[in-house]
């Protein structure tokens, strides 16, 4: 199994209304060398200005970015190419990036290569802690610059620094 460390930026809350923007995805290892980046061509003429400013892109921008169906076609074959078994979907705020790979990948593809689940990091950081009022986010190396792979890369130095020094039981394999 993998653990692959997902963030998506959006110009919008919700998937299909709105559009995925960009990908980023980093398999949970020790050397964090296998990643994967893409920028998506909105789906919808909706979108929300204040959203594209966080993660820093221009409506003009995104619409020349790529295919929808082919970015997400890339991403497949990388998970297949990369993972080892199943593989497991991980990120800071699932009920947000989960809703746009899921959707996503069953509008374009017809199927989601990590199933129904889907693992919230900052939930699985509190219930460690035994704390519902703590954060994980101090232990990321990568800045979080709402660019899709330094988020995903930060949450994924976080994982390995839960399984190093907090003792979390995760498969690396």
């Amino acid at each position: 199994m993998s653990w692959i460390s997902i963030d998506i930026e959006a110009d919008g809350p919700i998937a299909a209304d709105y559009s995925m923007v960009s990908l980023g995805a980093v398999i949970v290892e020790p050397s964090l060398t296998k990643t994967f980046y893409t920028e998506l061509r909105p789906v919808s003429e909706n979108f929300v200005p204040e959203a594209l400013a966080v993660c820093g892109f221009s409506r003009q921008e995104t619409m020349t970015f790529g295919d929808p169906k082919t970015a997400m076609e890339d991403f497949r074959d990388w998970i297949s190419e990369h993972s080892k078994g199943r593989p497991f979907f991980i990120s800071d705020n699932t009920g947000f990036d989960w809703q746009f790979v899921n959707w996503y990948f069953h509008h374009f593809l017809g199927e989601n290569p990590f199933g129904h689940s889907s693992t919230n990091l900052g939930s699985l950081y509190k219930g460690m802690q035994k704390d519902m009022f703590t954060s994980f986010k101090h232990l990321r190396k990568t800045a979080h610059t709402h660019n899709a792979l330094d988020d995903a890369m930060g949450n994924a130095e976080a994982i390995l620094t839960l399984k190093d020094e907090f003792g979390l039981k995760i498969s690396l394999r």
